[in-house]
């Protein structure tokens, strides 16, 4: 099994990469969150990976974190969740998300993710409940700074901005800041980034 892949990034095509690994090249799919993060063409990057053998192909997905693969593995054990999904709610949603979603329950959170509807939702919040404490993909890694933190954040959601965009700007936020402050706070910050 291959568990980890350290290389020269040649290729990006969301969400496909490709990785040279002392002369042969891995496609690798990599989640939207691992894609932003990812180096320059030609620079050397790590990714944690989990490999999939089915009849048909082999496929080979990384990550940038050990969190993240543990989350996609969880994600795999549901019925009905394939690596696509999985890979999926990963692009749409944080580890820190997507625990704080489970944890309240909240599947409109979840049906926003494309390829999720209202039951896979309900299925993911019922089978993911308590696996983000255990497996230590925990929501204290890039949680809302606050409970009105969410509320900014589902305010930024509303406007048109994107998950990753709405997370950095609250936690840019002080950590009392209220939610109609915060939320013109966090307008200024967008506007300048």
């Amino acid at each position: 099994m291959i568990g980890r892949l350290s290389g020269i990034l040649l290729e990006k095509n969301p969400p496909q990469i490709l990785l040279d690994v002392q002369g042969v090249g891995y496609e690798v799919d990599v989640p939207m969150s691992t894609f932003y993060n990812l180096p320059a063409l030609n620079e050397k990057v790590v990714l944690h990976t989990h490999f999939v053998v089915r009849e048909d192909a082999q496929l080979l997905y990384g990550f940038a974190t050990h969190e993240e693969r543990i989350a996609f593995r969880q994600l795999l054990k549901i019925s009905g969740v394939g690596p696509k999904l999985a890979l999926s709610v990963l692009s749409g949603l944080s580890i820190g998300d997507l625990a704080v979603a489970v944890a309240n329950k909240d599947a409109s959170r979840l049906t926003k993710i494309p390829g999720v509807g209202k039951k896979t939702a309900e299925r993911l919040l019922l089978e993911l409940q308590g696996k983000f404490a255990v497996s230590g993909a925990s929501g204290a890694q890039g949680a809302p700074v606050a409970s009105s933190g969410s509320d900014i954040v589902n305010a930024l959601l509303a406007l048109g901005y994107n998950e990753k965009e709405a997370d950095w700007a609250a936690k840019q936020l002080p950590k009392d800041a209220d939610v109609s402050g915060g939320i013109r706070q966090a307008l200024k910050l967008l506007s300048k980034a």
